[in-house]
């Protein structure tokens, strides 16, 4: 029955937050995002919002804060946020290059000095990738702020990373500037905590303002339009926060898989999942639907690729075939299922995303869409290497390595405050 009922919930999560009237395009890493991003930002006239994990010192990145400084000057109102931990190494040059005083810069948990590293929740990272011009259009990826050929631990590649992005126009937009908004004042509020408390306590309306800045935090939702079939690009953006919509994501994944009838094509760079979704996996392969995983081949963390890979006798044993990506470093988190679903966003398959980062997809019901996305998936399949011999990994050493992974990932949780099986 909690199976039963987890479906109906995800189900009913995703059906409310479907909306129609959308044009989304697939952007195929940073060399097709920024320069759309960029002219989006030229064209701004009211205001840019931009949430980003990493926002690195590169010439990528460069050309994004330059748009940005070049849309302030012009009385546009800029909000960034930036997480404290992805993007530590490179604040202080971009204090530097978003010093206009129409840019209002903030950092979401922040470590600036050695005891921020030690207070509750840090392990909690803001992981989106968000933004937002006027109402006009929206982007929404797993693409940071960064060459994609510049890796931050192994440097400089030939080859871009396999990652990607969608630009949207349409009512989706609504949605995506009300989660940007959500973030920016959350990471706002975390050093101005005590000023607001102040104006609340002086406030003659403590409870009508108190309430407006709980709407602030959470992000107004838009009014929704119904959907219909005759009208363009269906669409929902679905949000993983640690309030109320702690396992949005998952479950939205869980649903597709449980329906698919005859393909589940997904790639994420960290996979690491829970129970429930390797179960949906299996159950989907055993009945005959194509399942393939597309993996990292290139590692660029061996504890995540050590985590993945403890997995691949159990979902090999049940007919899911798994391909590690060698040309570059795999960074993508997409997904198809079927003729008329799609994923894009920023979420891994791994606890640290499902359970703990703040993240964002879009789930995108089209055919069109889909089939584009099928297309970039199926050219990345054949220049991968499937995971090939004997599916079960016999003897001590297998059971040992499963053994330490699950034990690490639990540790992790509980140090993260997150208690109860995944």
């Amino acid at each position: 029955m909690a199976d039963a009922a987890g479906s109906l919930d995800a189900e009913s999560a995703l059906s409310a937050s479907l909306v129609g009237g959308n044009r989304i395009a697939l952007l195929q890493g940073g060399d097709e995002l920024f320069p759309a991003m960029i002219a989006a930002i030229a064209d701004a006239r009211h205001e840019v919002w931009l949430a980003t994990y990493i926002f690195h010192d590169d010439g990528a990145a460069r050309g994004v804060a330059d748009a940005l400084g070049a849309a302030a000057r012009r009385g546009v109102s800029v909000r960034v946020v930036v997480d404290g931990f992805g993007t530590h190494g490179t604040l202080v040059r971009l204090r530097q290059w978003l010093a206009e005083p129409g840019i209002q810069l903030e950092v979401f948990r922040p470590l600036e000095r050695w005891w921020s590293w030690f207070i509750p929740g840090q392990l909690r990272r803001m992981h989106q990738k968000l933004c937002v011009v006027d109402y006009a259009c929206a982007f929404v990826g797993g693409i940071n702020i960064i060459d994609d050929r510049n890796d931050l631990n192994h440097g400089r590649t030939a080859l871009p990373r396999w990652d990607f992005a969608v630009a949207l126009q349409g009512p989706l937009v609504r949605s995506v500037r009300a989660s940007a908004q959500a973030i920016w004042t959350r990471a706002q509020l975390g050093h101005l905590w005590r000023d607001e408390v102040l104006a609340l306590a002086a406030s003659r309306r403590p409870v009508s303002e108190a309430r407006r800045l709980i709407r602030r935090l959470r992000g107004r939702r838009p009014r929704q339009v119904p959907v219909n079939a005759s009208r363009p690009v269906v669409a929902a953006l679905l949000v993983r926060d640690n309030v109320s919509r702690r396992r949005t994501i998952e479950r939205a994944y869980v649903q597709a898989i449980r329906g698919a009838r005859r393909r589940v094509d997904i790639a994420v760079p960290y996979f690491y999942p829970g129970r429930a979704f390797r179960r949906s996996l299996r159950h989907a392969a055993q009945r005959g639907v194509q399942v393939r995983l597309l993996l990292q081949g290139k590692v660029d963390y061996r504890i995540a690729a050590l985590a993945a890979r403890a997995l691949y006798a159990e979902l090999r044993g049940h007919g899911v075939r798994i391909f590690e990506y060698t040309p570059a470093f795999l960074h993508a988190k997409v997904a198809v299922v079927d003729d008329d679903w799609a994923t894009v966003g920023s979420s891994n398959i791994d606890p640290l995303s499902l359970l703990l980062n703040l993240e964002a997809n879009v789930v995108v019901r089209d055919r069109g869409f889909t089939a584009e996305l099928g297309q970039r998936f199926e050219a990345a399949f054949a220049v991968s290497t499937e995971v090939a011999g004997a599916p079960q990994r016999a003897g001590w050493r297998g059971r040992l390595e499963r053994t330490v992974v699950a034990w690490l990932a639990a540790a992790y949780l509980r140090v993260a405050g997150i208690t109860g099986r995944y």
